[in-house]
């Protein structure tokens, strides 16, 4: 657990040596969607009790597997009244990633490993090439400058620049950028993390996201640059992954990550998870985007599967080279989200490439009331169709390749099996999707009204 700020604490998902299991807890009645798991095969696996130490009854367990630090994907699985006991775990990573699980330990051993290997407390003969490589990259890491991006949120900001303090990574500066402050928290904030680590600070008074992104570009020039939000928490081994990415990978211009939840605690977080998160079923399988992979990825439908602004490192020149980000995007303006989709979007049509590193990892407080998460649907429908709007503005050729985009973009949105909804259950709330569309109908329109307000604050 790491110190905080103002007396608060950033709490990491539970490890398997921490969980506690509390049998003599009296049942509220009230119920825990699920609790979260960050669990390591390297140490053995914990039990999982079925009331949570608030007397919440807890219904699932969400677990982030990994093995030797390398996370290799995830797991939901259903509580019973008993609760979990480490073989009920093993049982179900060994159903929902016993296929990867048996090609890693392949990768360690001389032979065949038998398909009853045990799933936890293994023990490799000689260091994995995983942790080789990792120990390889961090003799010569780069300089890399991690923003966030915030405005009137000290209580996030002060978790998220505790773990980003803890990073294990040599070679790091933290920027925030206060966008349009209100009052001197964010401000006060910063001063105590500059105390214990290097944290520095930067104003940039007009409103909205993208100002504040290319606030810091311009701030930090010749930098590699990482992304991460403020309701996010960093991994301790984040920046070393993405430096891991840019080294295997030198003709990358963008590096993104995967980004999981950091608690499960109300309906409306595990509906999100549901929806796709901010992984959309992109899974742990590393992937490179370029002009090359153009046949089998179009850059503009669907979108590539390779994450969020929330989880994005750019190279020195590649933010520049495609003009910034949109101010007429982003939160803060009417199109509310997508500036990092755009970004990312125009990277590939200039002939860019983007590489997903999935072991590069961040933690996520999703919205946790339904309303906040309707919000967030809508925004996630407006901001998809401003962005487009925004590229037809400035590139009118790329109309036609659109165009002809648009049958499989529908059937997307009303095929029961189509990636956007097959995740769902029956408990997913059919609202959010109309929430959603109807933010897809509203997108062009708030695209120019941002771009207006734009112009006017350039000038």
């Amino acid at each position: 657990m790491t110190p905080g700020l103002n007396g608060k604490r950033w709490l990491p998902p539970q490890r398997a040596d921490e969980m506690i299991a509390a049998p003599q807890i009296e049942p509220t009645g009230a119920v825990l969607p699920a609790v979260v798991l960050d669990l390591d095969l390297s140490d053995p696996l914990p039990s999982v009790p079925a009331v949570a130490p608030d007397g919440r009854r807890v219904a699932r367990a969400w677990a982030l597997v990994r093995l030797f630090t390398e996370p290799i994907g995830t797991l939901l699985v259903d509580v019973p009244h008993r609760g979990l006991r480490p073989a009920d775990l093993a049982a179900a990573i060994d159903g929902y990633l016993g296929v990867t699980l048996r090609r890693r330990l392949n990768q360690l051993a001389t032979g065949t490993i038998p398909p009853a290997v045990p799933i936890d407390g293994i023990t490799p003969t000689a260091e994995p090439p995983f942790l080789t490589r990792r120990r390889e990259v961090l003799l010569t890491a780069p300089h890399i400058t991690v923003v966030v991006c915030t405005r009137e949120r000290p209580g996030a900001l002060a978790r998220c620049l505790d773990s980003l303090l803890a990073l294990r990574y040599p070679a790091f500066t933290v920027v925030v950028v206060d966008n349009a402050p209100a009052t001197d928290a964010t401000a006060e904030v910063v001063r105590s993390a500059a105390r214990r680590g290097p944290v520095e600070y930067l104003v940039e008074p007009r409103p909205g996201l993208s100002f504040a992104r290319n606030a810091a570009v311009a701030g930090a020039p010749n930098r590699i640059l990482a992304w991460i939000d403020d309701d996010e928490v960093a991994d301790v081994h984040w920046l070393a992954e993405v430096a891991r990415a840019l080294a295997d990978h030198p003709e990358a211009d963008v590096i993104s990550g995967v980004i999981v939840p950091a608690e499960l605690e109300t309906p409306a977080q595990l509906w999100f998870e549901q929806f796709g998160g901010h992984s959309k079923g992109r899974g742990f399988k590393p992937d490179v985007f370029s002009p090359a992979t153009a046949r089998r990825q179009s850059p503009l439908y669907p979108l590539p599967p390779f994450g969020t602004g929330a989880n994005m490192t750019f190279r020195p020149g590649a933010i520049e080279r495609i003009g910034g980000f949109d101010p007429a995007l982003g939160a803060g303006t009417p199109a509310m989200g997508s500036e990092d989709t755009l970004a990312f979007t125009q990277v590939l049509l200039g002939g860019g490439t983007i590489v997903y590193q999935p072991t590069a990892v961040t933690h996520h407080y999703h919205r946790r009331d339904l309303d906040g998460l309707r919000k967030q649907m809508t925004g996630y429908g407006v901001g998809l169709t401003a962005a487009y709007t925004s590229l037809l503005l400035h590139r009118p050729g790329l109309w036609w390749p659109l165009m002809k985009l648009a049958p499989v973009a529908l059937r997307d949105l009303t095929d029961g099996d189509s990636l956007r909804v097959a995740t769902l259950r029956d408990d997913f709330p059919r609202d959010l999707l109309t929430a959603n569309r109807r933010g897809m109908l509203a997108g062009p329109w708030a695209y120019l009204r941002g771009r207006r307000a734009a112009r006017a604050r350039m000038h």
